[in-house]
C-alpha cells in the first residue's frame, strides 16, 4: 500500500461525501486507500454504504479530534499518510504524485505540509485562483486539514496525542518529528481547499470553546514537551489574560475555569511527559514560522 488518507468526522455529514467523491476520482484502491473516523456521530453512519471502498471506523461515543486520529493512524497501512479535515479536498489529479515526487527529493523530510486556501467556490478553479503563496521553505508546523507525513516517520513518533482533545494536537506531532531529527516543509504547490466560510468565521470571531481548548492545549504542550515549562506557561497565560480575559467577561471566566482545571490535572499530563532536547527547542525557534490562512 502506497498511500494511505485519513479523515476523522463529526457531525459534517455532507462536507464528508463532498470530500469523499473528490478522493474517489483520485485514489486507485490497489495501492491507495482511505480510512474514515466516525467520533461519535450516528447520522454520518447513514451514508457508509454509500462508501463501500472506505475502510470505515465507528466510535458510537465521541473521543474528540485527536484521540480519534490516534487510533486511525495506528490501522493506515500505506508508505505515507495523507491527513485531511472531512470539509477539506486536494485541488489536483496530480495531488498523489506531487505528494510522492516532493519525499523523493528530500531524504530526511518527515511531515510536507500544503496550502490551505480556505473558502466556499463553485469550483476547484476559483479556489485554484485565490493561491497566494509559491515558495516553498522548512517550517515547525503544520495543519491538519491538509499534509502528509511518512508512516516510519509517524512509528518514531508518539503520534497524535491522547491527552490532547482537539486545536493543537498538529503541533505536538511535529515537534516530535523535529525531535526525531526529520524536517517539516511547506509546499505552496500542492494545495486544499478547506471548505469554510470565511466571512462567517470573521463575524463569529468570539468563539469561546476554541479559546477555552486552545488555552488548556497550549499549556499541557509545555508541560509535556518543555525541558523547563513553567516561564513559558506563564507567558501564555498573561498573554491570553491581557488579550482576551481583560476585554470579556465570557473569556475571563474561561480563562479562570482552564486555569484552575488545568493545574488542577497536572499530575495527569505528567504522566505524558517527555521534553524533547534542547537542540530540538533551537532547531524550531530557528525555522520560519507557518504562514496559516486567515
Amino acid at each position: 500500500m502506497q498511500i494511505s488518507f485519513l479523515i476523522v468526522t463529526k457531525n459534517r455529514l455532507e462536507d464528508l461525501a463532498f470530500t469523499l467523491k473528490k478522493l474517489e476520482l483520485l485514489v486507485d484502491l490497489s495501492i491507495h486507500e482511505v480510512l474514515v473516523f466516525v467520533d461519535g456521530c450516528s447520522e454520518t453512519e447513514t451514508i457508509i454504504s454509500n462508501f463501500s471502498w472506505v475502510k470505515w471506523t465507528v466510535s458510537k461515543k465521541s473521543i474528540s479530534a485527536s484521540p480519534a486520529r490516534n487510533v486511525l493512524y495506528k490501522k493506515a497501512k500505506g508508505d505515507v499518510f495523507i491527513g485531511l479535515d472531512d470539509d477539506a479536498h486536494p485541488l489536483s489529479l496530480n495531488f498523489i504524485k506531487e505528494v510522492k515526487r516532493v519525499f523523493s527529493q528530500y531524504n530526511n523530510l518527515g511531515i510536507i505540509a500544503f496550502q490551505e486556501i480556505r473558502g466556499l467556490f463553485t469550483s476547484d478553479t476559483l479556489a485554484l485562483q485565490q493561491s497566494k503563496q509559491t515558495k516553498s521553505y522548512f517550517t515547525n508546523d503544520f495543519v491538519g486539514c491538509g499534509f502528509a507525513i511518512k508512516k516510519d516517520v509517524y512509528n518514531k513518533t508518539n503520534g497524535f496525542p491522547v491527552w490532547m482533545d482537539i486545536y493543537g494536537e498538529e503541533s505536538a506531532l511535529a515537534i516530535e518529528v523535529l525531535d526525531q531529527g526529520f524536517s517539516i516543509l511547506y509546499y505552496p504547490n500542492i494545495k486544499v481547499n478547506h471548505r469554510v466560510n470565511v466571512k462567517k468565521r470573521q463575524i463569529e470571531r468570539k468563539n469561546y470553546f476554541r479559546f477555552e481548548k486552545q488555552l488548556k492545549n497550549t499549556i499541557c504542550y509545555f508541560l509535556v514537551y518543555y525541558p523547563n515549562p513553567i516561564l513559558k506557561i506563564l507567558k501564555a497565560l498573561w498573554h491570553n489574560f491581557k488579550k482576551y480575559a481583560l476585554k470579556d467577561k465570557v473569556y475571563f471566566v474561561v480563562f479562570i475555569k482552564v486555569s484552575f482545571l488545568t493545574f488542577a490535572g497536572f499530575s495527569k499530563i505528567l504522566k505524558h511527559r517527555k521534553p524533547i532536547k534542547k537542540e530540538t527547542l533551537k532547531i524550531k525557534q530557528d525555522l520560519q514560522l507557518l504562514n496559516y490562512s486567515t
